[in-house]
Formats: structure tokens, sequence, C-alpha cells
């Protein structure tokens, strides 16, 4: 198994820092499709490979594709970190979980994320102050061993922090040299809050042409490394875990070896400043 860099979530629970994404590219938005072939397999090779963070979701409707490669994998549930996500049945949340564990065969989920603030009483029949609570229980009830949120921003944690029983470990959120978001980030920190970074690879995947690429290429060179992995190594060395995706086993493989290279500070900085020259949001909420 490749070599897995972790991160404390709480005092008893730990994640790999690196997770298998199955949102993005494999999105189908419906959970009354076939089985995804080509997804089953590419996990079970992620998980082969040494990946023991899937990150999927309700709305994705890829939590069927994530049990059944489980499954097949024959790998023991404890030696896996499962994260999925609420949000179209934000009204139930316990209904909407158990009905995410039946497709994905588990008994619970490592991690459970509100996946957007934006819900209400009038569309969704719940508000947050309601839901949070609900949330709550479910790791009161073993459901679900953590809880976080997604896509959250400083107005909606001000109305989340001071009614929270169980504070959310994370706030996964579009992140990347386009996209630094520092004053959320400032926030998140001071309260505890791990950031979850998805969309890590947008400044050379659709962004290519702008001025990180340069900067990113001459430290890849530096350590023998590729864009992709000096692109995460910035967010992992911001302290962030990430989430990552790739049909390609060998891409997969470069993605869990962050931990066989770090960047100096001044590096970091190098792309903190040429990532501050663009802003660029490339995954705009469906939701």
């Amino acid at each position: 198994m490749s070599n897995q860099l972790t991160t404390s979530l709480t005092a008893d629970i730990t994640a790999p820092t690196v997770a298998f994404g199955t949102g993005t590219a494999w999105y189908t938005g419906t959970n009354d499709g076939p089985i995804n072939r080509k997804l089953v397999e590419s996990i079970k090779e992620a998980l082969k490979i040494g990946y023991r963070h899937i990150d999927t979701a309700e709305m994705y409707g890829t939590e069927k594709d994530v049990g059944l490669a489980i499954e097949e994998s024959e790998i023991p549930r404890n030696q896996i970190f499962v994260t999925t996500k609420v949000w179209p049945h934000i009204g139930d949340p316990k209904k909407a979980l158990q009905e995410s564990l039946a497709r994905l065969k588990l008994e619970y989920v490592d991690l459970y994320l509100v996946h957007s603030p934006l819900f209400n009483k009038e569309s969704h029949g719940i508000i947050l102050e309601e839901a949070w609570p609900e949330m709550e229980n479910l790791v009161d009830q073993g459901l679900a061993r953590a809880i976080g949120v997604s896509n959250f921003h400083i107005k909606d944690l001000d109305v989340l922090l001071p009614i929270a029983r169980i504070k959310p470990v994370v706030n996964q959120i579009e992140f990347h040299p386009y996209l630094q978001s520092r004053e959320l980030i400032l926030y998140t920190e001071n309260h505890g809050i791990l950031t979850e970074a998805y969309g890590g690879l947008v400044p050379i995947v659709h962004k290519s042409d702008g001025p990180v690429e340069s900067v990113v290429e001459e430290i890849a060179k530096k350590y023998s490394k590729t864009t992709s992995q000096v692109l995460l190594r910035w967010s992992v060395n911001k302290g962030n875990m990430v989430v990552t995706t790739s049909s390609k086993p060998h891409r997969l493989t470069e993605f869990l070896e962050l931990g066989t290279f770090k960047l100096t500070d001044e590096e970091v900085e190098r792309i903190d400043i040429a990532g501050n020259m663009l802003e660029h949001r490339q995954y705009l909420p469906r939701i």
C-alpha cells in the first residue's frame, strides 16, 4: 500500500489526506441510473493502489458505484474512510443517510457533510438551525462518525457555530491558487475546522495559460515531480485534505506520493503570489 498522509479530524478519528473523488467528472445527478462500471473499476484500482478515502454524495449519483467497488475490493470496512453528503434530502438527514448507506452497502459513514448552505424552510422544510441538531444525532446514533459542511461561507458558519453541540470538522470547498479564499480559511482555522479542498488541479486543467503555470513547472522540475503533484502538495502544505480523481492508474499513483516531498515556505508563497494575479472559480454550485 502506498504511503498515505493522514489528518486528525477529532481526538479519535483520522482520515487519509488524499481522497479519491467521485463527483466532478463522474457526476450524474441521479441515483436511478445504471451502475457505472468504469467508475467501479476506477475506484477498485484506486483502492488497489492504496487510496483509503473515498468521497461521494447523494447528489453525485455515485454512491451505489462506491458501494459496489468497496464490496468487490474485499478490503475490510475499517480500513476505508468514506465521506458522503446530503443536500437534496436535507429536510430529513436521518432518512437521507439511511438511503445513502443502503446504496453504499455500509452500516455507517466516516464523515457526513451538509453539501450546501443553500436550503430554506419553504423549499426544503428545514433551516440550518434545525438541520444541524439532526446531523449531530446521527453521530450519537453511530450512523456517522463525524460531521461537517461543504461550500459554506463565513456568513453560513456564523449561523451554525453558535448553535453547534458538535462542531463541523471540515468545510469542503473549491480551493486552488486562483481561489485561495483567505478570509474564509483564516476563519475556519481560528475555529478549528479543517479545509478539504476540491478542484486543486484547476490551474493546469482549466486555466493552463495562467500565471501559476510557469511557477509550478519550475518547482516540479526541481523536485522531479509533476505539476499536478506540486499543486496538490501546495494545498497539503497549507494543512488541507485534498479530493482529486483520475481514471488513469499512473495519475492516481502520483497523487499518493505527496508525502515524498514538501514545498518550502518560499515556494508556497511564490505559488500564492502567482495565484493572486488571477481569480477563477471553476465549479459553480449546481445547487
